[in-house]
């Protein structure tokens, strides 16, 4: 008897455990099911918040890029044959798309490098102590409260064949310079460029400045590692992003100073300043959506192309200085 009743407490305690065990499931389970429901819930809801963003980016973004690169293999609107790269080579001998490129990407690798540069610089010279910080800090971000067409004012008054420019040169015995159709005209937008553009990215160095680890910088100090060392070994290297986001912001302004050279010089200018949308510009005037529509394939191409590129270089070089 005494060896049943033991048979029979050790089986009434196997089947607790059984149970205790089913139920440990039971409630992982139902944890588990509540857990995807509300995954599923938080997506369908994210969902519900991002769909008129989606609609509007697939409405007036995804969906008339297909139908530029579509238009750009066919023969004519009302024809509609598909002639595929037809379009493209021809606009790659167009001697004004070749012009308008040639000045376009000109300028851009030069003023890209200097807007960089230059608004590093202006970040570091405003790191250190120096006198009439504020002011100097204010003077180069009023150019982000005027508007254009009032820049290009003050460019034509500084500028023009009797502007200001010009009276000051006079004094010295030097003619007078037709700025704006000669070959300095490049300088001239290049100077605006610079002007408008520098104070927002300084601003965005400052902040990239801010962030770097102060322990790195007196661990520098300590160990007596010069003031170059500390740039290139430190402060570049988490300066980076900054580089990265700041080199494809001023790309892409560079490709739309458009605006400004228009307002200047109107749709046809010396030919230093006739850039790739005034191409553009002039061919949609008339009424030419095959040879438009290539240009901005290869437009957009070409922009993918070399930020995919610049993003390579910073994967590259922005490691981590502690690694």
């Amino acid at each position: 008897m005494i060896w049943l009743n033991r048979i029979y407490t050790s089986g009434g305690e196997l089947a607790s455990e059984c149970e205790t065990e089913r139920a440990t499931i039971n409630t992982m389970d139902n944890r588990r099911r509540q857990r995807n429901k509300t995954k599923r819930e938080d997506f369908f809801r994210s969902l519900c918040f991002l769909m008129p963003s989606l609609l509007g980016v697939g409405v007036f973004f995804i969906l008339p890029f297909f139908v530029v690169v579509y238009y750009s293999m066919i023969d004519g609107v009302s024809s509609r044959n598909f002639v595929f790269l037809d379009n493209f080579i021809k606009l790659l001998d167009n001697s004004a798309f070749k012009m308008a490129a040639k000045n376009t990407l000109q300028f851009s690798f030069t003023a890209v490098p200097l807007a960089v540069v230059l608004a590093m610089g202006l970040a570091l010279m405003l790191e250190c102590r120096i006198p009439g910080k504020s002011r100097f800090r204010t003077f180069f971000l009023s150019p982000m409260m005027v508007p254009v067409a009032s820049v290009v004012l003050i460019w034509q008054v500084l500028f023009g064949y009797n502007g200001t420019i010009n009276e000051f040169i006079m004094l010295f015995g030097a003619d007078r310079i037709d700025w704006l159709q000669s070959d300095y005209c490049q300088i001239v937008v290049l100077i605006l460029f610079l002007w408008k553009n520098l104070g927002y990215n300084m601003i965005l160095f400052m902040a990239g400045l801010a962030n770097i680890p102060k322990e790195l910088l007196e661990v520098a100090d300590v160990e007596g590692a010069s003031e170059a060392y500390k740039f290139f070994a430190i402060k570049l290297r988490y300066l980076s992003p900054t580089v990265l986001f700041v080199t494809i912001l001023s790309l892409i302004n560079s490709f739309k100073v458009f605006r400004e050279v228009y307002l200047l010089s109107g749709d046809y200018p010396y030919e230093k300043l006739y850039m790739l949308q005034h191409f553009m510009n002039n061919t949609f005037r008339s009424l030419d959506y095959q040879k438009l529509s290539a240009a901005a394939v290869l437009m957009a191409l070409f922009m993918v192309g070399l930020i995919a590129f610049l993003f390579w270089a910073e994967d590259r070089f922005g490691k981590d200085v502690e690694g």
